[in-house]
């Protein structure tokens, strides 16, 4: 288990800035999911990491060893990292065995043998050794892939949006098999993705990336809960924003009176507020809390997302976003109460 730093790491090609100090640490053993837009850096950052591309400043150390300094690195295949590409890239002539065992020494032998079978049962492919690539789903490929990149024991494995081209039904499990795969076998993951989903539900550290900076790198719920900018908050999850005037710790809103995180370090003042979905409980008319109009609601199955409006301090509609079990009749009055802290944003 090695830990990965990524230091001041700077990129550009012609004059167009890509990475623009780039700073990372990822514990050992850990995933992080590096989490942006298109055309942020996050690929870049992965070549380099990988030693596919040159950076034009900065460090990447794994362990205890350098592997790249500015334009000065070791190659790609004395860096003891692990690729696992978009699409899986397996070769169709091989069979899944032959796959997983083609970065392996062959010298090896019964050893090279048993360690295939031990990492084809490590991602739940333990009686499919003899099949051909083309006979396999494409989460069953890309648990292949993985196989391939833990079978010479890197330190680190790279995942470029592994699960991108998988049905939306397939994804969540593959992804979680993927995260138990790679904390089974002690390497220190990075996986690039633009799901915020997914990169909230199978990472321990969530590095959201934008315009070739990391603008906050925490634990999921961290980040979920308390956003280091008002960008962050938009970008990862749903977020009613709302107009505020703090005093004391506490934000006058729309929604009404509410607690600020972190509140006795806020000075007074105007800003905005961001309330995530979940924190909106409606009550019934009368009841207490905020009165609001219902707008409409988009139902999903396992819950729905009430789209509502409230009146705000100049007397304008504010639109607002809450959680439910079910639909609810557009044009019904309901009253509206938050719970939990918010975070604040002055001067937005």
């Amino acid at each position: 288990m090695k830990r990965l730093q990524i230091t001041g790491l700077r990129k550009s090609f012609g004059s167009t800035e890509v990475l623009r100090g780039i700073d990372l640490d990822v514990p050992s053993g850990a995933l992080a999911a590096v989490l942006g837009p298109s055309g942020c850096g996050k690929t870049t950052l992965l070549r380099i990491i990988a030693g596919f591309e040159d950076a034009d400043a900065g460090q990447v150390r794994i362990g205890n060893r350098v592997v790249a300094t500015g334009r000065q690195g070791l190659p790609p295949e004395r860096r003891r990292v692990a690729v696992v590409p978009q699409e899986g890239a397996l070769f169709p002539h091989l069979t899944v065995a032959a796959n997983v065992a083609f970065g392996m020494p062959r010298r090896q032998g019964a050893r090279r043998r048993e360690r295939v079978r031990e990492l084809l049962a490590l991602v739940g492919l333990a009686d499919l050794g003899s099949r051909m690539p083309a006979e396999l789903s494409g989460g069953q490929q890309q648990r292949v892939a993985l196989a391939r990149a833990l079978a010479p024991d890197p330190d680190v494995v790279l995942l470029d949006e592994p699960f991108s081209a998988l049905d939306a039904g397939l994804r969540a499990s593959v992804r979680e098999d993927v995260r138990d795969a790679l904390h089974s076998s002690g390497a220190t993951g990075v996986l690039v993705t633009h799901d915020q989903e997914e990169a909230l539900s199978i990472a321990d550290v969530v590095a959201v990336v934008r315009a070739g900076q990391v603008v906050q790198a925490a634990a999921p719920e961290q980040l979920y809960r308390a956003p280091a900018d008002l960008d962050v908050a938009t970008f990862v999850g749903e977020a009613v924003i709302l107009p505020a005037d703090v005093a004391g710790g506490v934000a006058t809103t729309a929604l009404g009176r509410l607690p600020l995180l972190r509140g006795d370090q806020v000075s007074d003042g105007h800003g905005l507020v961001a309330v995530r979905p979940e924190q909106v409980h409606i009550v019934r008319s009368g009841r207490g809390g905020v009165t609001a109009k219902v707008l409409g609601t988009t139902f999903y199955g396992h819950d729905a997302s009430v789209r509502l409006s409230v009146c705000g301090a100049d007397g304008a509609d504010v639109p607002v976003l809450c959680r439910t079990q079910g639909p609810l009749p557009s044009e019904e009055e309901v009253g509206l109460v938050v719970a939990g802290p918010v975070s604040f944003f002055a001067g937005s």
